[in-house]
């Protein structure tokens, strides 16, 4: 698995806000936001936002393209840390499923290394 994937929402977010060009306090006064609860949301103090207008906001002001690999990554860091699915997921074939995935996740411990290989072989198929 890469790097990237392993980053948290926070550490996304401060990535992609220095790539803007902007620091901290730039961002914040651009945007109308609170530079402090910036902060903590770049260091995983935070949660990102729940409110998917809110998280669709911020991935515009990074400059994230709708549909792109960053902001499908950005929206998933954000589920993940929230611990839900991503909202494109929640389809009732997957959802159905899952229990099954959960129960044998938690009846075999899995290594890293064995996720890593279960991500590879879903990303062929």
């Amino acid at each position: 698995m890469a790097p990237a994937e392993r980053i948290s929402f926070g550490e996304f977010l401060k990535t992609r806000r220095i790539a803007t060009g902007k620091t901290l306090r730039e961002f914040c006064r651009e945007h109308a936001l609170d530079p402090g609860n910036m902060s903590r949301m770049e260091r995983g103090l935070l949660p990102p936002p729940r409110d998917r207008e809110k998280l669709e906001a911020y991935a515009g002001y990074l400059g994230l393209k709708k549909g792109s690999t960053e902001w499908f990554e950005f929206f998933d860091l954000a589920a993940a840390q929230a611990g839900t699915l991503p909202e494109d997921l929640k389809e009732e074939a997957v959802l159905k499923r899952l229990p099954v995935l959960f129960r044998t996740l938690r009846g075999k411990k899995v290594s890293e290394d064995q996720l890593d290989r279960l991500v590879d072989r879903l990303r062929r198929e």
